[in-house]
């Protein structure tokens, strides 16, 4: 069995958004949305790994905060994506969805315990 490791999930996870990205049907807004999501759908990836050197612990929260910030951003740009809607595979987009919400809960977990060992 393969062991869990959210750095990988996370870069899978932003491939996932830019190919959700490369269906969105064409127009000025589905062209500001991807601006938006390349953004938002990589920085957690990104942040992660940054969290993984961190200097200290209240740096390492920081980074994890930044990472739950920048996904709660790209589940909203999905939602938006969603209601207009801007694309036609909604089974790609519920399936992004639905990874946002278990990564949202990963961090926010993640968060809370680093904080309750932070102030131990």
């Amino acid at each position: 069995m393969k062991k869990f490791d959210l750095e990988d999930r996370l870069i899978r996870y932003t491939i996932n958004v830019w190919e959700l990205l490369d269906s969105l049907e064409p127009s000025a807004f589905s062209k500001y949305i991807t601006g938006q999501l390349i953004r938002s759908g990589a920085s957690p990836a990104l942040n992660y790994g940054e969290a993984q050197s961190a200097e200290s612990q209240k740096d390492f929260i920081h980074k994890l905060k930044i990472s739950r910030k920048e996904l709660r951003e790209t589940k909203v740009c999905l939602k938006i994506i969603k209601e207009k809607p801007l694309l036609n595979n909604f089974d790609q987009l519920e399936s992004v969805l639905s990874e946002t919400d278990e990564l949202l809960a990963i961090f926010s977990q993640s968060i809370k315990t680093a904080s309750q060992r932070l102030s131990k």
